[in-house]
């Protein structure tokens, strides 16, 4: 009887702590079919006049639909770049020994510890000298300062798991370290791989200050996009709802598609 009531206590409690999470996304999708004088004048935990034109708006205007375009080119870029970067170095760390190797490492970590406005103003002055602000490029190198080091950290966890003695055999069978790395080392540290390129994206996605400073109108993301709504009648709420709900859509597509790499990488891995 005691036994039944605490497991039928902790679904309660369980239950509802995920309803207090997902009370704002709920939120968030009751204004998102809603029209602005709904918004401001009633409370209702449903519209009363539900409506899609705020939806119509994003998908038809092209400084709402482009802004996910941008954000979606350089998050993509960045975990291409972060990942490219990120294996061959965890590689060396956790199977090589150097002078200042575990200070190099802790080095790496301290530049994901600093925040993004430390970098804002070089950043800005770098790409525009060079010719590279307002570009999709200019904000994946920039997000890399912080998703490189994560992603070392990460995989080299998962590295360290890996016998050396594959390595060896690899080697006495004839295979280049290319063709070792690509077709028998990376499908052994997939996991990883995984986890590492969802916190590279969800970083990359979720970033405001570098992505909105160093864009305007070209690459300007969606982030920067929803900062900037006030018009002359005033905020547009129902719009800047609907974006907020596009804008979770691919977040929670990545975490449906590596969950299973996620959950893998918090058993075994750094993270």
């Amino acid at each position: 009887m005691g036994k039944g009531f605490r497991i039928n206590g902790s679904a309660v409690v369980m239950g509802l702590y995920l309803l207090f999470l997902l009370l704002p996304v709920y939120w968030l999708l009751n204004m998102s079919l809603k029209t602005n004088t709904e918004i401001l004048n009633t409370f209702s935990l449903w519209p009363n006049d539900l409506t899609l034109n705020n939806y119509r708006v994003i998908l038809t205007d092209a400084s709402w639909y482009m802004g996910y375009v941008n954000s979606i080119i350089y998050v993509t870029m960045n975990t291409v770049i972060s990942l490219a970067v990120a294996l061959p170095a965890a590689y060396a760390f956790s199977r090589y020994h150097f002078m200042g190797d575990k200070h190099l490492f802790f080095w790496l970590l301290t530049n994901r510890m600093a925040p993004p406005a430390v970098f804002a103003l070089p950043f800005f002055q770098l790409y525009s000298s060079v010719g590279l602000f307002d570009t999709h490029i200019a904000v994946a190198l920039a997000h890399t300062l912080f998703n490189v080091p994560l992603a070392v950290w990460i995989l080299e966890g998962f590295m360290r798991g890996v016998p050396r003695e594959i390595d060896e055999t690899a080697y006495l069978d004839g295979y280049s370290f290319t063709r070792f790395f690509t077709r028998i080392f990376m499908p052994l540290i997939s996991s990883g791989i995984g986890v590492a390129a969802f916190f590279c994206f969800m970083f990359s996605w979720v970033e405001l200050l570098l992505s909105r400073t160093l864009t305007s109108v070209d690459a300007k993301p969606i982030a920067a996009t929803m900062t900037r709504t006030q018009g002359a009648s005033g905020i547009d709420w129902g719009v800047l709802a609907a974006a907020g709900v596009l804008t979770i859509v691919p977040g929670a597509l990545v975490i449906y598609f590596v969950r299973n790499y996620i959950a893998k990488g918090f058993a075994l891995g750094r993270v």
